[in-house]
């Protein structure tokens, strides 16, 4: 999983890139898990994100035959949801550390 990420565009490989998140987006090839808050959420979320508060958030309900992207609105707390991932074991798992004002800010469409 995650085969094509370029290693290049940051130094984490647990850090997702906005040109490889939008790719994603575009092509359907992912789980994108918001870890805001529900009223957060409502108000404007990457197109096809599911969410899933910080505040209620278990590793162990992730699927583990996806790849998975935990965004919030400025990565601190998907990067908490990522260390829990990790910590579960899990490996098919980054975030999208500029969130979802990051995104936006990058011209990045919303749902609501």
């Amino acid at each position: 999983m995650f085969s094509f990420f370029r290693r290049d565009r940051d130094p984490s490989p647990d850090i997702i890139s906005h040109e490889d998140l939008a790719q994603l987006c575009k092509d359907g090839a992912c789980v994108i898990i918001d870890v805001r808050e529900p009223a957060e959420f409502a108000n404007g979320r990457v197109p096809g994100a599911r969410n899933m508060p910080l505040s209620q958030f278990n590793p162990e309900t992730l699927p583990r035959d996806q790849d998975v992207i935990l965004i919030c609105q400025a990565g601190g707390r998907s990067a908490r949801a990522l260390a829990a991932c990790k910590s579960a074991g899990l490996t098919q798992v980054r975030h999208y550390k500029p969130g979802t004002g990051g995104w936006i800010a990058k011209g990045g469409q919303v749902e609501r």
